[in-house]
């Protein structure tokens, strides 16, 4: 498995940015699948990106295309998340996950490790 922590969260007004980090150790960061998932209060967790193990593929929930951009660095083993335009209802702990898959899965089940998370919250 691979250990994962996320930073990068804070409070923003909304119309702001943000950049996530998440930082892995362990086995061979480029065999993995990375997504970024959220989870607000009393609602389930969901996705939001994922990207390839080389990083030419890109895969984004349509409440967040044209606003987020996941990116990932093989060589640091570091996937990133920024996010521009930010909403309320983007408010949530959000979560890096990795998986073994050769290809972007949207399912958490398919996620194998899980970070901590890290809170966003928008202002209105």
């Amino acid at each position: 498995q691979v250990q994962l922590v996320e930073s990068g969260g804070g409070l923003v007004q909304a119309g702001g940015s943000l950049r996530l980090s998440c930082a892995t150790s362990g086995r061979t960061f480029s065999g993995y699948t990375m997504g970024w998932f959220r989870q607000a209060p009393a609602k389930e967790r969901e996705f939001v990106a994922a990207v390839s193990r080389s990083g030419g593929g890109t895969n984004y929930a349509d409440s967040v295309k044209g606003r987020f951009s996941i990116s990932r660095d093989n060589a640091k083993k570091t996937v990133y998340l920024q996010m521009n335009s930010l909403k309320p209802e983007d408010t949530a702990v959000y979560y890096c996950a990795a998986s073994p898959r050769d290809y972007m899965s949207t399912l958490r089940s398919e996620f194998g490790s899980w970070g901590q998370g890290t809170q966003v919250t928008v202002s209105s």
